[in-house]
C-alpha cells in the first residue's frame, strides 16, 4: 500500500486538483492590477480595525485597476454567531465599500471564483488535503484529546516549547498500512500537515509595510483537515487565496508569526505565494498608556458605532485614510474638493506602528465634510439617518422646504457653517429655529455684557417697533442695528467702543446679542440675519415679545 492508496482510503470521492486548478484559471487582468481580499469570521461584531483594512485592500486594488473581494471565514461553526455574515456585507455596503466580488448578501455571491464561503468549499480543501496526502506532505493522526493534553503537560514541565512536531508528533512516523487499518477499524483522526521545516532555520520574509523579516522555519505538523471534514483557517486561507488568485493579503499585524507557516503551505501545495503586507493596530490612549482598541471597553471598536452617532462615511474613510497615510492630510488641504479615490495611496507608507485612534481629530473631519454638502444633502442624510435612530428629529424634517431653508443658512459660501459633526448633532444644532421646540427648551436667556432687564426690555422693545422690516437686506439690517445701538448710548462701532470705553455701555457686538438671545436662546449661532430671513416676521416678533414677557 502507498500514499496514494492511503489519499483514497480517506477522500474517495473528491475531484482531482487539476479540475479547480482549470476552474479558477489566471485573472484576465492589467499587468500590476492588484487582487485583494477581505476575509472576516462571522463571529462579532466588525471592528473598525477590520474596516481599515478592508479600506485599505480595496483602496489598493481600485488604485491599480484590480479587484477586491469579500470572503468569509466560517470554518470555525461553534463560534458563528446569527446574522454574522448579513453584519459584515452591510458594514461595508454602509461604507461605500461593496465589494467586486463576493457574498452580497448572506446567501447570495457575484463573481466567478466562488463559493465566497470557506463553509461551502469543503470538496476543495479535501482535493488538496488529498494531494498532500498522496505526496506524503499530510497525514492522518489518531491523537486523542488526553493524549494531545498529555503531550502539552510533559512540554511545559519540561520548558520545552509547546506543539505537535519532532518526537512529538506520534503518528508522523506511522507506515501507510498501520495508519490504513486505523482507519479501517473505525478510528477516529483528522489530517495533519507533514511540515519539512526545521526550527533551527531561519526564513527572510519582505513584508510590504513592516520591511525585512526573520523568523525560525515553521516546523509544526499543524491540523489542515478538523474531524468534521472542515478545514482550518492556514489551511483554507492558502488554497483560497491562490484559486482566488489574491496577489496581497493585506491583513492585521497579530498574523505576521503565521507567515513562516504560510509560506511553507504555499511552497509544499506548489503555489506562488501571494504578497504579504501586515497592518499595525488601531491603538488608543488609556491614562498615557498605548493599548489595542478593545472591543469590550471601547464602544468606537465597533462599526456599528459610527452609523449609530451618525458620523458621515466620508469623514470615517478620510480619517482612516489619514490613519494610513502621513501624506494625506496635506493632500488633503491641496487638494480640499478631490474625491478620495484620487489620493495616491501607498502600501509602503503605511505605518509600521499602530496609530492612535482621535475621535476629536474624527469629528473635525466630519464637520468639514458636512461643511461641504449642499443643503439638500444635509437634509436627505440627517433625514435617513433620523428614520433608524431618531423619531423626534424625523418628525421636526418633516416639512422638508422649510427644514431645506434651515439647513441651508450660512451654506455654500466661501466660509461654511462647521457645527454639524455627525447626523446626531443635528437635532440640538437646529431645534432653536422650530418654535414649538424653542419655546419648550428656552428656560432662560444667556444674556451677556448687557445683562439689566431695563437694558434689555428697551433694546427689544426699540427694535421691534423702529427697526425692524423684514425686507433689509443684510447691508441696511446691519446699519439699523447700528443705528439703534447709537441711540441707546452703545458704541456703533466695536473699534470706537476700544479706542473710549468709559464713554460707551457697551458697543453693537452687545446689542446684536441680546438680539440672537432673545431671538434663539443662544449666544453662538450661525449668521443672524440668515437665520431671521429663514424664521419671518410673525416667529421673530412673537419671539422677541415672548423674551420682554420674562424678563
Amino acid at each position: 500500500m502507498d500514499y496514494k492508496d492511503l489519499a483514497n482510503l480517506i477522500f474517495p470521492d473528491v475531484k482531482d486538483i487539476s479540475y479547480y486548478e482549470e476552474k479558477y484559471p489566471e485573472r484576465n487582468l492589467e499587468e500590476g492590477a492588484i487582487v485583494t481580499r477581505f476575509a472576516p469570521s462571522p463571529t462579532g461584531f466588525v471592528h473598525i480595525g477590520g474596516l481599515y483594512q478592508a479600506l485599505v485592500a480595496r483602496t489598493i486594488a481600485k488604485k491599480t485597476g484590480g479587484v477586491f473581494f469579500l470572503r468569509v471565514e466560517d470554518t470555525d461553526q461553534k463560534r458563528e454567531i446569527e446574522n454574522g455574515v448579513t453584519g459584515i456585507v452591510n458594514s461595508l455596503k454602509d461604507f461605500d465599500m461593496a465589494p467586486d466580488e463576493g457574498m452580497i448578501t448572506d446567501e447570495k455571491e457575484i463573481g466567478n471564483y466562488g463559493p465566497y464561503k470557506q463553509s461551502l468549499r469543503k470538496e476543495i480543501y479535501q482535493a488538496y488535503a488529498k494531494y498532500m496526502i498522496e505526496q506524503g506532505k499530510a497525514y492522518p493522526c489518531f491523537c486523542s484529546q488526553e493524549e494531545l493534553d498529555e503531550i502539552r503537560e510533559k512540554q511545559t514541565v519540561a520548558k520545552i516549547r509547546p506543539g505537535y512536531y519532532g518526537v512529538w508528533a506520534k503518528c508522523r512516523n506511522l507506515t501507510v498500512e498501520e495508519m490504513a487499518q486505523k482507519i479501517k477499524n473505525g478510528e477516529k483522526y483528522i489530517v495533519r500537515f507533514k511540515s519539512p521545516g526545521r526550527e533551527d532555520r531561519k526564513i527572510k520574509h519582505k513584508d510590504v509595510i513592516k520591511g525585512n523579516v526573520d523568523f525560525p522555519e515553521n516546523d509544526q505538523d499543524i491540523v489542515i483537515i478538523k474531524a468534521d471534514g472542515l478545514p482550518t483557517y492556514h489551511f483554507a486561507h492558502a488554497i483560497d487565496d491562490h484559486l482566488m488568485r489574491t496577489t496581497h493579503v493585506i491583513r492585521s499585524d497579530e498574523w505576521l508569526s503565521s507567515v513562516p507557516l504560510h509560506l511553507q503551505l504555499f511552497h509544499e501545495l506548489g503555489f506562488k505565494a501571494p504578497k504579504y503586507a501586515h497592518i499595525s493596530p488601531i491603538m488608543k490612549n488609556d491614562n498615557g498608556n498605548k493599548r489595542k482598541l478593545s472591543k469590550r471597553k471601547d464602544p468606537e471598536a465597533a462599526v456599528s458605532y459610527y452609523k449609530e452617532e451618525g458620523i458621515p462615511v466620508d469623514a470615517v474613510k478620510e480619517y482612516l485614510l489619514n490613519i494610513a497615510n502621513s501624506t494625506f492630510e496635506n493632500w488633503r488641504r491641496a487638494n480640499p474638493d478631490k474625491k478620495i479615490d484620487e489620493f495616491d495611496f501607498q502600501l509602503n507608507k503605511m505605518s509600521v506602528s499602530g496609530a492612535l485612534f482621535d475621535m476629536v481629530k474624527l469629528l473635525d473631519i466630519g464637520k468639514i465634510v458636512i461643511s461641504k454638502m449642499t443643503a439638500e444633502e444635509v437634509y436627505e442624510n440627517a433625514l435617513n439617518w433620523a428614520k433608524e435612530y431618531d423619531k423626534e428629529l424625523e418628525e421636526m424634517l418633516k416639512n422638508k422646504e422649510y427644514a431645506i431653508h434651515v439647513f441651508g443658512i450660512e451654506r455654500g459660501n466661501k466660509k461654511p457653517r462647521k457645527d454639524i459633526a455627525k447626523w446626531s448633532d443635528v437635532k440640538e444644532n437646529i431645534e432653536y429655529m422650530y418654535d414649538d421646540k424653542f419655546y419648550e427648551k428656552v428656560k432662560e436667556y444667556p444674556y451677556q455684557v448687557i445683562n439689566d432687564k431695563e437694558s434689555i426690555e428697551k433694546i427689544l422693545k426699540l427694535y421691534i417697533e423702529e427697526y425692524f422690516d423684514e425686507n433689509d437686506d443684510k447691508q441696511t439690517w446691519f446699519d439699523k442695528i447700528k443705528e439703534l445701538s447709537g441711540r441707546l448710548g452703545y458704541a456703533k462701532e466695536v473699534k470706537e467702543f476700544k479706542e473710549n470705553p468709559d464713554k460707551y455701555k457697551a458697543h453693537v457686538g452687545d446689542v446684536s446679542t441680546v438680539l440672537r438671545v432673545a431671538l434663539t436662546g443662544r449666544t453662538n449661532t450661525p449668521d443672524m440675519y440668515e437665520i431671521m430671513q429663514v424664521l419671518g416676521k410673525e416667529s421673530i416678533i412673537k419671539r422677541f415679545e415672548k423674551a420682554i414677557e420674562l424678563l
